[in-house]
């Protein structure tokens, strides 16, 4: 079930909350858990075995590690090996298969596996849990009830943003919900429905029409990357936007995962602003246990390295994700040692070539294989012989051409600064709150129409 669908805004999401707020406060976190897990079943009822499997090991071990100091580095191995074991079976055994059938020309036989959604997701958030359990940052939970409840809570379960235990802890035994947070949640839940069907969804639809012209030009893979580079922005964010507003819904307070990452002056100042869970999760679990920028310079390097062939890796089981991931290892490290002082110094240069990295980036993230990559990058420069523009590409240009200045305006700070500046200085608040409710319903009556209507819904990071 996806949040940008009739099902879950009409019918599922009504529920949870009619139950939710009716329910006595001892009750609530049961709720929550009976609805999360319909929510994971209603897609993945096959898998949700290894959801509820993950959530009793974690459980038990963190107990056991808690409780039994002299044997708890057995048990925090253990419990290591089996989630990264979990998340390695799932979504990488036929990728390990493949790449040893190529090296050594045999035919190993495909596992007949599919990857579980949210995987990638749930197992993350179990690790955080369980690394800090046994370095004493946090307490083990000993009510398994709330622990599943953090394990599967299905605003953030199937595409993040990551949840630390520790950020939401206090939340799981005692929160307040009232009418403001609740307000904001829907708000802020209406703003990601929007960023993600009025912006991603036909900005997708534009890329599919680019992606299949008869008549092929340079500009047409041109918008096709710039495409992309938006449409996953406004998928991604529009995600974590619903998850923190249904978060606030049901008086949860999880923490932003994007800060306008395209407004960034350098690759380095872009990762603190992009998918900020999986950023900090790599920073604090790997970066800084292999002694992060306290070591020798070779050292560094090779941190850096490891960090980003893992951020790579957890993106998907294929070359080109590795790829990218070490793609922006290089650009870090030769930011870091090369060219920081003159990025400082030439701010209009720097963001030139901050857009433009972040542009080929995604076109590696976004091919099938490495050929495909090649293909696109002789195209998009001009390494073939295909024209500059053509007629189907300047119409097609045409068409989209006010929903790509919009999503550019849109993924800057512009509209919600001059929004914010009215709101502070104008003498007429309730009005303007007033306005805010209007506006929000009117922009959800637009939505609904597009929903209803539309084709073209998926949720990129779905797959990862």
């Amino acid at each position: 079930m996806v949040f940008s669908s009739i099902t879950f805004i009409y019918n599922y999401l009504p529920l949870v909350l009619l139950f939710y707020l009716l329910v006595p406060y001892k009750y609530k976190n049961i709720i929550l858990l009976i609805f999360s897990l319909l929510f994971y079943f209603y897609k993945e009822y096959v898998y949700i075995w290894i959801l509820l499997l993950s959530i009793i090991v974690n459980f038990f071990t963190a107990l056991y590690i808690e409780k039994n100091e002299k044997n708890k580095k057995r048990i925090f191995i253990f419990s290591i090996i089996f989630n990264i074991g979990l998340l390695c079976y799932f979504k990488y055994t036929n990728f390990f298969i493949d790449n040893i059938n190529n090296i050594l020309n045999i035919n190993i036989k495909y596992l007949n596996i599919i990857m579980p959604i949210g995987i990638s997701f749930f197992t993350f958030q179990t690790l955080s849990y369980i690394i800090d359990v046994y370095n004493k940052k946090v307490k083990a939970d000993k009510n398994i009830i709330n622990f599943a409840c953090y394990v599967s809570l299905f605003p953030q379960l199937i595409a993040g943003p990551i949840v630390r235990y520790k950020d939401v802890n206090d939340e799981l035994i005692k929160r307040k919900i009232n009418f403001q947070d609740f307000s904001q949640g829907v708000e802020r839940f209406v703003i990601g429905l929007a960023k993600k069907v009025l912006i991603a969804n036909i900005i997708g639809e534009m890329i599919d029409i680019l992606g299949n012209l008869q008549n092929e030009s340079i500009l047409s893979f041109i918008l096709i990357a710039i495409g992309f580079t938006l449409q996953i922005y406004f998928d991604f964010s529009g995600y974590s936007d619903m998850a923190i507003g249904l978060g606030k819904m049901l008086g949860f307070h999880f923490l932003e995962n994007f800060n306008y990452p395209f407004i960034a002056k350098s690759i380095t100042d872009f990762w603190r602003r992009w998918h900020i869970s999986l950023s900090s999760f790599f920073k604090d679990y790997v970066y800084i246990p292999l002694g992060g920028n306290k070591v020798s310079k070779i050292k560094h390097i090779r941190n850096i390295f490891i960090v980003w062939f893992l951020t790579g890796f957890w993106h998907g089981a294929a070359w080109n994700f590795i790829i990218w991931g070490v793609y922006f290892g290089i650009i870090l490290i030769i930011e870091k040692y090369f060219i920081k002082n003159f990025l400082e110094k030439h701010k209009i240069f720097s963001h030139l070539y901050t857009i433009i990295l972040i542009i080929i980036s995604f076109i590696i993230f976004n091919a099938n294989n490495l050929t495909e990559v090649i293909i696109f990058f002789k195209n998009m420069f001009g390494f073939t012989n295909l024209p500059f523009t053509n007629f189907e590409t300047n119409y097609y240009l045409k068409s989209y051409l006010v929903i790509l200045i919009i999503s550019i305006i849109a993924s800057t700070p512009i509209l919600k600064n001059i929004y914010l500046n009215i709101k502070e200085k104008t003498k007429y608040k309730k009005i303007i709150s007033f306005l805010e409710i209007i506006l929000t319903f009117t922009l959800l009556i637009i939505i609904t129409s597009f929903l209803i209507d539309a084709s073209f819904n998926p949720f990129l990071y779905f797959r990862f």
